[in-house]
């Protein structure tokens, strides 16, 4: 499978759940965006690492890439490999002196390395036609969502009383406020109604 590579754009904070955050990441010359749903310690090992944050000790993700260059292994490229029941599965590719090897990573910690190792990130078609957002192009036209199957727990009775042209309407202003986890919801709701 060709890999599509991604780049992070945006660091979100949930206006609807606390302790929720969306890392969304852009298809590199391209209009998709991957919103995924990370945690509160994951979204700061990612902005400390975004922001070239110096921590008086190591993080986690620090003491890893301090480990790993100490015994001249490198991380080439993350690759987010999987997507099953709204979890995304990632693959660490990692280049020793005498071999490459894969490592089964958790996508937050893929993206939090990959950002302090400088290396590309990647993903397949399959996962961006399945948990994509289409965002507008450069004539201001607005794109449609396709499916994907996170689903955020509040909030989906309102979107339940909405009709598929208003989804849509909601959809492009909350992309537009970068409320990437409502946007989540609004998409899969979308979605739910086509499959039916």
């Amino acid at each position: 499978m060709r890999k599509i590579e991604l780049e992070i754009v945006a660091l979100s904070h949930s206006i609807t759940q606390t302790h929720s955050y969306a890392v969304v990441l852009g298809e590199v010359n391209g209009l998709r965006r991957l919103p995924i749903v990370i945690g509160g310690f994951e979204a700061q090992a990612i902005a400390v690492a975004l922001e070239k944050m110096q921590p008086s000790r190591p993080l986690t993700h620090d003491l890893m890439k301090n480990f790993m260059s100490a015994f001249n292994v490198d991380l080439t490229e993350i690759v987010i490999s999987d997507l099953q029941e709204g979890i995304f599965y990632s693959k660490l590719v990692c280049v020793g002196e005498n071999d490459t090897v894969e490592i089964d990573s958790r996508t937050s910690d893929a993206l939090a390395l990959a950002v302090r190792f400088g290396c590309p990130i990647y993903t397949y078609e399959n996962i961006l036609e399945s948990a994509g957002i289409l965002m507008e192009d450069s004539s201001g036209k607005k794109k449609k969502s396709v499916s994907g199957p996170e689903r955020e727990e509040s909030g989906n009775d309102d979107l339940r009383a909405l009709s598929v042209e208003e989804l849509q309407v909601l959809l492009n202003e909350v992309l537009e406020q970068e409320d990437y986890i409502r946007a989540i919801a609004i998409r899969d709701e979308i979605n739910s109604r086509k499959n039916q």
